[in-house]
């Protein structure tokens, strides 16, 4: 779950910057956000085993 909302985030960074509609650089929030999320998962990841 956390893996789909980390890359819908990072598609959405994507198409931003190809787009050039950055919103004032907002877009760069999603991939901070996105970032989190993965690292979440990596740390919800290592805790299971």
């Amino acid at each position: 779950m956390l893996w789909t909302i980390a890359v819908i985030l990072l598609v959405l960074w994507a198409l931003g910057l190809v787009s050039s509609y950055t919103m004032g650089g907002f877009v760069h929030i999603l991939l901070v956000v996105a970032l989190v999320v993965i690292v979440i998962g990596f740390i919800q990841g290592r805790g299971r085993s």
